[in-house]
């Protein structure tokens, strides 16, 4: 079977052809992300054009493709009109301007009920409840003209194949459906939130066929009209779907955001913690992220060390990772004294924001010592999420690692965690969780 695998993240989207698993050469095509005033958004037309380019960069193989599936960045809400055109542009994860929105609607739920009910509190843009909330309060003329709102898997499904759908990983963070138990969306949710549940997709598990690509969407994209295209999921649902998806495993993908998830079969929300559904049958994962993890060193490096190339930069990095003596490392023996609260993108699982902060700094102080402190606060934010998992999973000891181990960031981020751990890297397992979805599909018909 030839899959045509589609990982649509927050600044680009990939594109490869799988045959039997193996993946060709990989299309990557950019687009930007506004921010401003707490906002973080992306132009959706402008996602579909990048979906458009980088398909038609696989050139005449494309044409052979047997299905579709994508994996998808959420949140990712939108509205759109009866005709399946936005109203709204994608309002991401990273978006904060629904912080009083959000305090609103646990304030009318009530906090033990929304987490009973959501399996995750009202976080501001990361669940994107919150958002829609913010556009029916101060978009309300709009929001009567939306005949459909979800994350952008939603809107690419109605764009081609015109079915309303949506699977159990992205209608867990849309903050509306019932989570912990699996079990559709939430009238008392949507009153609060003041949606209307005609305004939802159907929700079906994520290797389900949506439909047959229309004649519309193949001509634009250069494919094959009738090509089945699966619901699909988020990509981290993706990557655990790779590993197997066993109940305890940990999957720990570091890159800009850094997330830290495991698989469950017995769903225990908790309010420092993201819930949602894996997307395929009666598991769910409980995740943990920090925000800003490797676009941390990024600033830092942007901010501080301008002057460095980026060789140089985490050539210095890594010699500061690999010795944790102050001293080894050629920085002053005080830099353990400047503190790193590592905060730089808010907080995926607090309603109120924190925002990152030095403490401690000298006239002394210098920006070799600030970077250390920076890589102490990854390494102990990292650590202090174990804990929280425990609560709610028996963690297996093997990890697996996908994403930021070039540049060291991995070994930043475990640096804390003890002994014990036994860390093992796989690349390019959101093209593999798609093969094992469209496997999945293939067994089920």
């Amino acid at each position: 079977m030839n899959l045509l695998a589609l990982d649509i993240g927050s600044s680009s989207v990939k594109a490869a052809i799988l045959d039997g698993g193996r993946p060709s050469k990989v299309q990557r095509t950019e687009y930007p992300t506004t921010y401003r005033d707490g906002r973080a958004e992306v132009d959706p037309l402008a996602i579909l054009s990048a979906i458009t380019k980088a398909i038609r960069s696989l050139r005449t193989s494309a044409k052979k493709v047997d299905l579709i599936a994508a994996t998808v960045m959420a949140p990712s809400w939108l509205a759109m009109d009866r005709a399946g055109r936005p109203l709204t542009p994608v309002v991401t994860h990273q978006d904060r301007r629904s912080v009083a929105i959000a305090e609103e609607i646990e304030r009318r739920v009530g906090k033990a009920r929304h987490l009973k009910l959501a399996g995750n509190r009202p976080f501001p843009g990361g669940i994107s409840s919150t958002t829609a909330a913010w556009f029916v309060k101060y978009a309300p003329g709009l929001m009567k003209k939306a005949a459909l709102v979800g994350h952008f898997n939603t809107f690419l499904l109605q764009q081609w194949t015109g079915r309303r759908l949506t699977d159990p990983s992205n209608a867990s963070f849309m903050g509306l459906y019932r989570t912990p138990t699996l079990g559709g969306w939430s009238e008392e949710l949507c009153d609060a939130v003041g949606v209307r549940l005609d305004q939802l997709p159907d929700v079906q598990d994520a290797n389900v066929i949506a439909g047959p690509l229309t004649q519309f969407a193949a001509s634009r994209l250069g494919l094959l009209a009738g090509t089945p295209i699966l619901t699909g999921c988020m990509d981290t649902s993706a990557a655990m779907l790779a590993l197997g998806a066993k109940p305890g495993q940990l999957l720990n993908v570091c890159g800009s955001t850094d997330v830290l998830a495991v698989c469950t079969t017995s769903p225990r929300p908790h309010e420092r913690l993201l819930t949602r559904g894996l997307g395929v049958g009666r598991k769910w994962m409980s995740v943990s992220t920090l925000a800003a993890a490797g676009s941390s060193l990024d600033w830092a490096h942007r901010i501080l060390f301008a002057d460095l190339s980026d060789a140089k930069f985490y050539a210095m990095l890594r010699n500061l990772v690999s010795n944790r003596s102050p001293r080894r490392a050629g920085f002053s023996p005080h830099e353990r004294d400047v503190q790193f609260a590592p905060y730089l993108a808010g907080e995926r699982t607090s309603i109120v924001q924190h925002q990152a902060s030095f403490t401690q700094l000298t006239l002394s102080t210098t920006r070799e010592e600030m970077l250390s402190a920076i890589v102490n606060g990854l390494a102990r934010a990292s650590a202090d999420r174990l804990p929280l998992l425990r609560q709610v999973a028996k963690l297996h000891l093997s990890v697996i690692v996908s994403g930021g181990v070039a540049d060291g960031l991995s070994k930043i981020l475990h640096r804390n965690w003890g002994s014990g751990w036994r860390f093992r890297t796989r690349d390019e397992l959101t093209s593999s969780g798609l093969a094992q979805l469209a496997a999945i599909a293939k067994h089920a018909n």
